[in-house]
């Protein structure tokens, strides 16, 4: 099943993915009297039932994609972790050594963007990176996950472009709070994909884009820590509940400028971009 979150009448709604097209979840209730969670972080706090999708294929009316504007899939989940030199080549770029465990950092909502909203560079930096990544949605609380079993407590999938102010990071690595959490630093969508639709995680490819042309791709399976050892590893540190995103990590940082448009694509998930413009200063 594949989820979305679209802007209709002024607000964002949840809607299901078909073949026909885009079914918001309140034409669902409409039409067949049900009781579905119109946004999509309350379908995941409730659990993804395949009969949202039997009943989204029963529906008629479905929207056209390109019809729609799209939102970001929610705005406030309760954590976001990000993971950092989790590809060797992304850490040779940095020339940074490659950690031992999983280099983590978290991020506020108030970064969250969704596909085709503007990435504003801060004036406080020259040099600001995109960096192409796949979001792992957690679906239920959990705690001490073990990694055998870590598939079992996630939602879905998505596509995520994390920013980062490269120069001010550079000054010195404590500054990573500050040089990942500026405003529109995080888009993440279009859809969330559930698991039954990706059955190798890591056979994926992950690219990172600018102006439509490829920077850098890579492999979910050359991952240092792949998805469920993410899981598992963050879980031991803290409870982890549904709609916690954990942004997997970059094969590659592009730098980008005023006019850019920063792109993710990963084969079979589909595509997202954000267009780049300068702080007013």
């Amino acid at each position: 099943m594949r989820l979305c979150s679209i802007k209709l009448d002024g607000e964002e709604c949840a809607g299901v993915v078909t073949p026909a097209g885009i079914v918001p979840v309140a034409a669902i209730n409409a039409r067949h009297g049900r009781a579905w969670a119109t946004d999509l972080m309350s379908l995941i706090q409730h659990g993804l039932s395949p009969a949202l999708l039997e009943d989204a294929l029963r529906t008629t009316g479905a929207l056209a994609p390109q019809a729609v504007d799209h939102a970001p899939l929610y705005r406030h989940p309760r954590k976001i972790w990000g993971i950092g030199l989790n590809y060797r080549d992304h850490a040779a770029d940095l020339s940074a050594p490659f950690p031992t465990e999983p280099a983590s950092f978290m991020k506020g909502d108030h970064t969250i963007i969704g596909p085709g909203e503007v990435i504003r560079l801060p004036s406080q930096s020259e040099r600001v990176t995109a960096e192409a990544e796949l979001g792992v949605i957690i679906g239920r609380t959990c705690r001490d996950v073990a990694e055998q079993e870590a598939s079992s407590v996630i939602a879905g999938y998505c596509l995520i472009i994390d920013m980062t102010a490269e120069d001010i990071l550079q000054r010195n690595p404590r500054f990573l709070t500050r040089s990942k959490n500026f405003d529109t630093f995080f888009s993440f969508g279009s859809e969330l994909i559930t698991p039954d639709e990706v059955p190798d995680v890591t056979s994926l490819c992950v690219g990172t884009y600018r102006n439509g042309e490829l920077h850098r791709e890579n492999r979910v399976a050359n991952m240092a820590f792949p998805p469920f050892q993410l899981v598992a590893f963050h879980s031991q540190v803290m409870t982890l509940y549904p709609g916690d995103i954990i942004s997997t990590g970059t094969p590659g940082a592009v730098v980008i400028r005023d006019g850019d448009v920063a792109g993710c694509r990963i084969e079979g998930l589909g595509e997202l971009s954000n267009p780049v413009r300068a702080a007013v200063r």
